[in-house]
Parts: structure tokens; C-alpha cells; sequence
């Protein structure tokens, strides 16, 4: 990825694929050493090798890529290292539900983080260009002069605000459209929640949601050191609010999108299904009748409420939406 190349300190990132591959042969070891079943230590042991032999982390780089198409495997390796590091040790220590690190669906949604990262370049253009190319004739210069001119925090705040709203009506548009639904029911399909889990997004569903929600942030001008910092925010908090861990933030659960708020929009229960549509503020939800959050109680179950399930693995799941026998439950419209 040419735009990130710049960004780290190779001599660093080199160190951390050292760390890593260290790690992870020791790990593979200890995992042979403790668990009944070796395949997946020795699996472990074999990729470090293999990385090993192929250069490790002194692998050296044949030239700079700056034009062109190209595919975001660092972009893919940094993320998977560092939300690993991040959230396993936490859903571990802090588990809602008791399930193990590779439960049922892991191999389906590692392959939609794998496929997200390393079409990044793709999902960059088709959400990013649309906005630019169809809404340029309403940008202003004077307005996004003065916009760019504003505090950090309050154009974050801005940022922040704009786009939850902005995603809000997307997000109960993809519920109560059938059609839009067919791809978002993927995401909704996941029976086990956990960071890995919110990865699991239909491409049409991510270009449709991110691209919509560019437009205003496009057309008001915001500067790039709140936009990154957004970037960086959204990616986590999307990434925590998925997570399988039992924090109680009290109060906060009504200020900002916590795990249990979240859990509650995947739940297969009832009376919660088409509710918490919100990303990162809850007041929306409040605002328009779709909040629940009944106190302290977490679901019992995810996944889709009722109607036909939708296939396992990545390649079903992408082609499901677009066969006309496809049987998902119809969205269900909420009360206003």
C-alpha cells in the first residue's frame, strides 16, 4: 500500500515482523506442548518456518510501488497483528460468553478481513470517487475554507456527528429494503460475536454504507488531521463494539456505542430485531424510536430472527444476495 509505505518507519515494522515470528514459533510450540489436538501448533510452527526461509523480517524490497494497481497485504498483516495483540488477550480475560478463540464461522470472517484488507485500494476508489464525481458541482471553496479553519476537536465532533447520522438512516435503509437487506443480512448472519465477527460485510453493503457516508464529509471540506483521527477512531470502536466482552460502562451505554448496545442489534430475540441502529452515538436511536437496551440483560443468541439461514463460507456468502431463491426473513420495519 503506497500511501501507508510512507507513513511507518520500515526499520520498526521489520522489528515487529521479528517480534511476531518469534512469537509465534514459541506459541506453536507451547500449543503442541498443552493441547490434545497439535495440528494447529504445528500449522503455526510450519507458517513461521516457511516465513523464515523466505526472508523473514530482512526480506529484501525489490524497488517502490507508486502507481498502479496493487494489493494491501502489509495493510492486511498490520491490522490482523495489531488487533490481535489488542482484543484476543481482552475477549480472554473479559469474556461475555464462554467460546474458544476459533469458534464456529472464524475461517469465514478472517477471510472477509483478508479480502477487505487486501482490496483496499478497490474499496477506496468506490466508495471515495462516487462522492467526489457526483456531488463536486455542490462543494463550495468558502465553505470548506471555513470548515478546515475550525478547531480539531470541533471538526472531529463534526465528523463524528455527520457521519453516524449519515450512516444511521443508510444502516435502517439496508434493514427494511429487501433488497438492500439480501446483503446485509451477511453481516447479520454471524452466530457468535466477537472482534473478528464485524468483519463479516458484503462488498456492495461496505461500498454503498462507506461511499453514502463520505458525501458530507466531502462536500463540507473537513481538514485531514480530524479525518485520519476519525479513521483511526472508527476502525477501532467498530472493531470494540463487536467484541466478545462483558464490560459494563453504565452511563456511557447511553452516550456512546458500547458492546452490549451493539450485541443487541445483532440479537436473534424478537423484540430486539431492527433496533440500534446507531455506530457510535445511541442518542440517534433515542431520536428516532429504534433504542433498546434493557438493563444489565445481554442476548442469548445472534444471528438472523427466523427465514431461511444464509450459507457458510466467503464465496456462498457473496453470491447468495444475487440468486433470486435466496430466503432470508424480510426486514422488519420498526415502530416509529
Amino acid at each position: 500500500m503506497p500511501e501507508l509505505r510512507g507513513l511507518y518507519p520500515l526499520p520498526y515494522v521489520r522489528a515487529l515482523l521479528h517480534v511476531v515470528l518469534v512469537s509465534a514459533f514459541l506459541l506453536g510450540v507451547v500449543s503442541v506442548w498443552l493441547r490434545r489436538r497439535k495440528w494447529m501448533g504445528l500449522t503455526g510452527i510450519g507458517l513461521t518456518l516457511v516465513a523464515t526461509l523466505l526472508g523473514g523480517s530482512r526480506v529484501p524490497l525489490d524497488g517502490e510501488l507508486r502507481t498502479g494497481p496493487f494489493l494491501g497485504l502489509d495493510w492486511f498483516l498490520l491490522n490482523l497483528i495489531a488487533y490481535s495483540a489488542l482484543f484476543i488477550p481482552l475477549e480472554r480475560l473479559f469474556a461475555h460468553r464462554a467460546q474458544p478463540v476459533f469458534r464456529d464461522g472464524w475461517r469465514t470472517d478472517i477471510v472477509y478481513f483478508f479480502v477487505s484488507a487486501l482490496l483496499v485500494q478497490v474499496t477506496t476508489l468506490l466508495t471515495l470517487k462516487p462522492a467526489m464525481v457526483l456531488f463536486q458541482w455542490a462543494a463550495h471553496p468558502q465553505v470548506g475554507a471555513w470548515v478546515a479553519g475550525q478547531p480539531f476537536v470541533v471538526q472531529f465532533a463534526g465528523i463524528l456527528v455527520l457521519t453516524d447520522l449519515t450512516q444511521y438512516w443508510v444502516h435502517r435503509l439496508f434493514h427494511r429494503l429487501p433488497l438492500l437487506w439480501r446483503f446485509h443480512a451477511i453481516h447479520h448472519s454471524a452466530e457468535a460475536m466477537d472482534w473478528l465477527a464485524g468483519s463479516r460485510l458484503h462488498l456492495v453493503d461496505v461500498v454503498l454504507t462507506r461511499g453514502l457516508t463520505y458525501v458530507p464529509i466531502y462536500l463540507l471540506g473537513f481538514a485531514e488531521a480530524p479525518l485520519f483521527a476519525y479513521v483511526a477512531f472508527v476502525s477501532i470502536q467498530a472493531t470494540f463494539i463487536h467484541a466478545n466482552v462483558r464490560f459494563d460502562f453504565g452511563r456511557l451505554d447511553w452516550l456512546l456505542a458500547t458492546p452490549r448496545f451493539h450485541h443487541w442489534h445483532h440479537a436473534a430475540e424478537v423484540e430486539a430485531v431492527d433496533r440500534n441502529f446507531a455506530v457510535h452515538l445511541p442518542v440517534l436511536d433515542r431520536l428516532f424510536g429504534t433504542h433498546y437496551l434493557p438493563p444489565v440483560r445481554w442476548p442469548s443468541a445472534y444471528g438472523l430472527a427466523g427465514g431461511g439461514p444464509v450459507p457458510d463460507g466467503f464465496r456462498r456468502q457473496f453470491v447468495h444476495p444475487f440468486v433470486p431463491a435466496s430466503s432470508v426473513r424480510e426486514p422488519v420495519v420498526p415502530d416509529a
